[in-house]
């Protein structure tokens, strides 16, 4: 029989609610409003759906301290994330978010009104401590330590929530189950042990020999349960990896396999997420659960090292396994045996046979340049989805962002840059002037910090999908927060699918060369007061970092400059 979920009572909450789902309609329309971000709405969705049992909603301030330092909610109950509503200073002064206030949570994609929060209570939070405490490091480097610097608002909002519908997707629906649904459909099949495999990522050989081998070993079925929320930026994007595990589901034996839908949105917090992700598919009636080598890692950190040790995560499910009641699969490195064509655990072969292996950073390469890939390493079926949807580089689209003061010159590069692309061809080629863009995009926004961050999530919105039909993209705002260029980078890379090439250009123009050459005067008038929050002048332009070129006016001629942006592309073989 399926797990008993966590908590021992599966939180339905659509289902709880739907006697006076249409009360809660009704009353939501007379409600002030949040709209939620797309991290937000995955939360949701799993809180109302039970996915996140035992809670009930966003959490408050004592859950919240509790989980953060503990791993666990305040009534003791083994919960290793934290799960938060952030709302602005602004959108809590402005709807009157208060202890008792009752307000509608609406969809970003729709509008629909999906669920209503009962606030227990606000309260600021310390990002440098969060970032510590869960992910083990203030370091940029970590994608939700950059999200919770640039993204996440200085706010939390507490409180249960009662739901008035599920999100509505439009997208392999059939795929798509609740926690109660796919318990129905165990019950349904007799599946009395599920080994459940948690991916991000496409699956090839190696994957399906793993999965198949854990469940014969436990005399199991397989759920594949891939992530479909968000993921970390740069992964292939959800429709070509469910494409590629509908194909590889052919292959396992008829019956032994299920796929389904996960709406999460990951944090890659390693040994925690690895808890996590026990938790979820416990919830979903798994009853046991591949942890892999360092499982929900997000890589390298600032200084070239793993975030993660490879066992970390393995480590701490097992120190908590006897309260999550899931079985822990150990992840089995699996490598190709040519002599025998079959695929074997790393441990369990001699020493001396020959094995062969292909690693992702070099399953991207072969992907982007178009070399083969074997038979024995992946599916034809798979291979040719993922060919699909990985053009060439030199067919893939780019961003350009260059930021800089105003009368850098960085306008004029733009330029001159658009009529050098539009030369070489292949590409249509997008200019997204500063000031132009501005006075189509925000024509109503001033120059405070935030109201020049939103305008810079609205270019990287329109960059992104610009990029990922394979335009060239050429940016040019003043940008002048290192926090707002991230987000515009972290947009693109994210949104942008195989056309995420972000490159930051630094057009590093002294101040007193940008204002002795303003022509216009606009140095002038915001000496004199006549311009507020003007950058250079009452305003600190904060240098990027980490630009990926830095060019200057002053001792490079505009064509010099721009043949080495047209390097730096061909470098890297987007021309």
């Amino acid at each position: 029989m399926a797990n008993a979920p966590h908590g021992g009572i599966l939180k339905d909450l659509v289902a709880r609610d739907e006697p006076i789902s249409a009360q809660l309609g009704e009353e939501a329309s007379r409600l002030s409003d949040i709209i939620l971000t797309e991290r937000q709405l995955c939360d949701l969705e799993l809180i109302i759906n039970g996915g996140f049992s035992p809670l009930e909603g966003f959490m408050n301030e004592q859950d919240y301290n509790s989980v953060v330092d503990t791993l666990r909610l305040a009534d003791g109950t083994l919960f290793p994330m934290p799960i938060t509503l952030d709302a602005s200073r602004d959108d809590v002064e402005r709807l009157s978010i208060t202890a008792g206030a009752r307000i509608t949570l609406r969809d970003p994609r729709d509008d629909q009104a999906l669920a209503i929060i009962t606030v227990d209570d606000v309260y600021t939070h310390d990002r440098v401590r969060e970032a510590i405490q869960v992910f083990g490091a203030d370091d940029p480097a970590h994608p939700s330590v950059s999200y919770l610097r640039n993204r996440v608002k200085e706010f939390y909002i507490g409180g249960k929530v009662q739901a008035i519908q599920a999100p509505t997707h439009f997208d392999y629906v059939a795929l798509r189950y609740t926690p109660s649904e796919l318990r129905s459909h165990f019950r349904k099949l007799a599946w009395r042990k599920v080994v459940a495999f948690q991916t991000r990522n496409p699956m090839h050989r190696a994957h399906r020999e793993l999965t198949v081998r854990a469940a014969r070993q436990r005399q199991a079925n397989v759920l594949i349960h891939p992530v479909v929320g968000l993921t970390k930026p740069g992964d292939v994007d959800h429709y070509t990896r469910v494409r590629v595990y509908e194909a590889i589901m052919a292959k396992y034996p008829n019956g032994m396999g299920h796929l389904a839908l996960l709406p999460l949105a990951m944090r890659m917090a390693g040994p925690r997420e690895a808890v996590w992700h026990a938790i979820i598919r416990k919830n979903f009636g798994a009853t046991h659960f591949i942890v892999g080598r360092d499982h929900a890692g997000p890589g390298k950190n600032s200084q070239g090292r793993d975030f993660y040790g490879p066992y970390d995560a393995q480590e701490l499910v097992e120190k908590y396994k006897d309260e999550l009641q899931i079985e822990m699969v150990p992840f089995q490195q699996m490598t190709y045996l040519p002599s025998s064509d079959e695929y074997q655990p790393v441990d369990e072969i001699p020493a001396g046979v020959q094995t062969l292996d292909i690693s992702g950073t070099e399953l991207r390469k072969r992907l982007k340049t178009g070399a083969p890939i074997p038979d024995w390493f992946s599916y034809d079926a798979v291979v040719k989805t993922l060919r699909e949807s990985y053009p060439p580089r030199h067919k893939q689209g780019f961003v350009l962002f260059l930021t800089g003061l105003y009368n850098s010159g960085k306008d004029s590069i733009a330029k001159a840059l658009q009529v050098s692309l539009n030369e070489q061809g292949g590409r249509s080629v997008s200019l997204l002037l500063g000031e132009t863009v501005r006075s189509d995009l925000t024509p109503q926004h001033g120059y405070t910090s935030e109201e020049r961050h939103e305008h810079l999530q609205r270019i990287a919105f329109v960059a992104s999908e610009l990029t990922r039909a394979g335009a060239a993209v050429i940016a040019a705002p003043v940008a002048p927060e290192e926090r707002s260029r991230a987000v515009v980078r972290d947009t693109v890379v994210q949104s942008g699918g195989t056309g995420g090439n972000f490159f930051l250009i630094h057009v590093a123009t002294p101040l007193d060369h940008c204002e002795q050459t303003d022509r216009r005067g606009v140095y002038a008038q915001a000496r004199q007061g006549e311009i507020k929050g003007f950058v250079g002048v009452d305003t600190a332009y904060e240098a990027p970092s980490k630009a990926d070129l830095v060019v200057d006016v002053t001792t490079q001629s505009i064509p010099e400059i721009v043949h080495s942006i047209v390097l730096l592309l061909e470098t890297n073989a987007l021309l």
